[in-house]
């Protein structure tokens, strides 16, 4: 299904900035160079325009938040959008305090985002100024369940046709739509939430695989997601046979993404189209 997104990825090389994390940079880094693309992180005011320019892609996320890097992101989201390159905004911990949701705000306002990455509280802030978080982390009657799973995309249809980017819901089912056609994906394991960065990680895949297919950005965010839920998978089940632990699970989860094809995606992909 999504062979022609990793073949772009490979032939493309596709350069990402990010202006991102400290507390998961590095993972970051190392996972856009896991699934073929290259990255920059750079994040200063005098450089972020020049650096976004030569880049394929642009990867805002707001998970060590400060005012430094506000005017930052709102400069390179600008210079990016003039370019007509992707996007793509992780929103960590909209709705956890009062500078996350002015700054959440204000780059929806000042910056078109291809695709909108975060877990089911930050995106029902975006979309309604309200709600509860846990932090970080999902509030828990947020979450998404089979049972609320169809109200939930109605929901993530609506927020996609009024910003006019593809919104990328992920948790224990993730969604990925552009209001119109929607990816339910059941990749994915409970150790994946019991280490720092694995949300951060999969919007850096999106970075990757969206810059190199930027004509075809709900498949990119689709493949992203999938890729990364089935490397939660494999990282597992090799780790049990290591006995290992939480770091051990970060090193091999990155390590599968370094050996992810469109043969292994194409069998281990958990997917429904509706």
């Amino acid at each position: 299904m999504f062979e022609k997104i990793l073949a772009n990825v490979e032939s493309k090389n596709p350069l990402v900035h990010n202006i991102t994390n400290y507390v998961t940079v590095n993972d970051c880094a190392n996972i856009i160079l896991a699934s073929g693309g290259s990255p920059i992180m750079a994040d200063d005011i005098k450089e972020v325009c020049d650096i976004t320019s030569i880049c394929s892609s642009l990867v805002i996320n707001m998970g060590t938040l400060n005012e430094r890097t506000i005017k930052s992101m709102i400069a390179a989201g600008k210079k990016a959008n003039e370019l007509n390159h992707p996007v793509i905004f992780d929103p960590v911990g909209a709705g956890a305090s009062g500078l996350r949701n002015e700054t959440a705000i204000k780059l929806l306002e000042e910056v078109k985002f291809s695709t909108i990455r975060g877990n089911i509280s930050e995106i029902k802030f975006l979309a309604t100024g309200g709600g509860n978080t846990y932090g970080v982390d999902a509030c828990e009657a947020d979450r998404v369940m089979e049972e609320s799973l169809d109200s939930v995309i109605s929901f993530a249809k609506s927020f996609s046709q009024k910003t006019g980017s593809v919104i990328t819901i992920t948790g224990a089912i993730d969604i990925v739509t552009d209001g119109n056609k929607t990816y339910i994906i059941r990749n994915g394991h409970p150790m994946m939430s019991k280490i720092t960065g694995s949300g951060c990680m999969v919007t850096a895949v999106i970075g990757s695989y969206t810059g190199a297919n930027p004509d075809n950005i709900l498949d990119s965010a689709a493949a992203s997601v999938c890729a990364m839920g089935l490397c939660g998978e494999l990282a597992y089940k090799k780790l049990v046979e290591v006995d290992g632990g939480t770091n051990t699970f970060r090193m091999l989860l990155i390590d599968y993404m370094s050996k992810m094809n469109a043969e292994m995606l194409k069998a281990g992909a958990k997917i429904e189209i509706r």
